[in-house]
């Protein structure tokens, strides 16, 4: 028996220092070459680590959320036969080239949500009378069998309810009538039904992707003086050439807002130069990018994750949408490479539906702006002394006040506004 020590390789990314996000073996495994032991984290890239000898696992270096340095221990292996050691060093050279990447992330809805999504459906009319017709049908048996969706069966056992005591207004118990039955129906009373969706309390630890979003958010929020922006655009014009555009792509994929909107940054920021930039503020040197690197905030179930689209300047709305919905996925589902994933010289960020009023984003260090389009709202506007329908929506811009000064980005917003505002202008030289 011999030992091998596998230490946590250079990946090439000029980083001292990963943290072990999850582990895929414990001590006592037995593991074979090229299995997956650890998934380690460097930036905004997940990095799979493999076993480079078969054998036993015998130390860890830690726990998940443990930073450790590159070249320590990442595991002690048990090898069967005494190892040749230059076999075993030519071994962990080979291994300090490794594949990144994402944790992949599930979209697929949960069972209680799609019983959630169900029980919406079905649920149509409220039970939150107490039951008269008791006395018509004969008593239920406590612990006798009803009908009941997965999501009400599994709120009545967290609840303690015996749902043969719940009176059905139809041929299931459905939420209603169990929220009717603890109100008015328990013999106890009434009480709130907010008070039955109490929950435990519950700690999570921050590490992965959450601890490094935490990390960059305080450092931008602690060093940038962040001031916002907010103006409101009619979008109706742009609105209607979006519907027109998508009546007649053919083949091409379906546009959203965003790409329109895109080109109309792109188009505007030669003017305001001082937009498109970065700030090393230790250095005290401010970088205006002539490129338009454009960095597109995206949800993951691991949180906020920023692809990059590359060159925007240089594309067309069709390529736009296209690159978008490529980047989105690679994102979401944790192939995004970490060339995708950093460069960006200005970010965008919406909300889309759920959109709200206005935001005010936080900005994404080292740039120095964010624009954060909102929902676009139907709302009555007098046009010309006449009360018209239109598409508004509220545009958000957060700046560092370092470096973009408030005339500035307001100046910016207006001519983002008017090229919005007059869509033909996006296609015009």
């Amino acid at each position: 028996m011999s030992k091998y020590i596998f230490n946590l390789p250079d990946i090439g990314e000029g980083i001292a220092e990963a943290e072990i996000v999850k582990w895929h073996v414990k001590v006592g495994d037995s593991v074979a070459e090229d299995d997956q032991l650890a998934d380690v984290m460097t930036d905004k890239a997940t990095v799979e680590m493999e076993a480079p000898v078969s054998g036993t696992i015998v130390a860890l270096a830690g726990e998940e959320g443990d930073i450790i340095a590159i070249g320590s221990m990442l595991v002690e292996i048990e090898v069967d036969g005494e190892a040749d050691v230059e076999e075993l060093e030519e071994l962990e050279a080979s291994n300090a080239v490794v594949e990144a990447s994402e944790e992949a992330v599930s979209d697929v809805q949960k069972p209680d949500q799609v019983a959630d999504d169900k029980e919406k459906e079905l649920e149509s009319t409220p039970a939150v009378t107490l039951q008269k017709e008791a006395a018509e049908k004969p008593p239920k048996i406590a612990g006798e069998k009803v009908l009941a969706t997965p999501a009400v069966r599994k709120r009545a056992t967290e609840l303690g309810v015996d749902l043969a005591l719940v009176k059905a207004q139809g041929d299931h118990v459905r939420h209603s009538d169990l929220d009717a039955y603890l109100n008015y129906g328990s013999g106890q009373g009434y009480r709130p039904s907010g008070a039955s969706h109490k929950r435990d309390d519950e700690e999570i630890k921050v590490i992965g992707m959450r601890r490094k979003i935490a990390q960059n958010m305080a450092e931008s929020k602690r060093n940038i003086p962040h001031f916002s922006y907010v103006d409101e655009i009619d979008m109706t014009e742009l609105e209607d050439m979006r519907a027109d555009l998508n009546a007649n792509r053919g083949g091409r994929p379906k546009l959203t807002m965003l790409p329109l909107m895109i080109v109309a940054i792109c188009k505007s920021l030669p003017q305001f130069p001082m937009l498109n930039a970065t700030f090393d503020d230790e250095a005290g040197v401010i970088t205006r990018h002539g490129a338009v690197h454009l960095g597109m905030a995206t949800q993951t179930g691991q949180g906020l994750m920023v692809p990059v689209l590359r060159d925007a300047q240089d594309m067309n709305i069709w390529q736009l949408a296209s690159e978008i919905g490529r980047l989105a996925a690679a994102a979401r589902d944790g192939t995004a490479k970490a060339a995708e994933l950093s460069g960006s010289t200005l970010t965008l960020t919406s909300l889309g539906p759920l959109g709200g009023i206005a935001t005010t984003p936080v900005i994404n260090r080292p740039e120095v702006a964010i624009i954060g389009p909102n929902k676009i709202v139907e709302r009555p506007m007098i046009i010309d002394g006449e009360i018209q329908a239109r598409k508004l929506m509220n545009l958000s811009i957060s700046c560092d006040h370092r470096v973009v000064d408030g005339y500035d980005a307001a100046s910016y917003v207006q001519a983002l506004k008017h090229l919005l505002e007059t869509p033909i202008l996006l296609f015009a030289d």
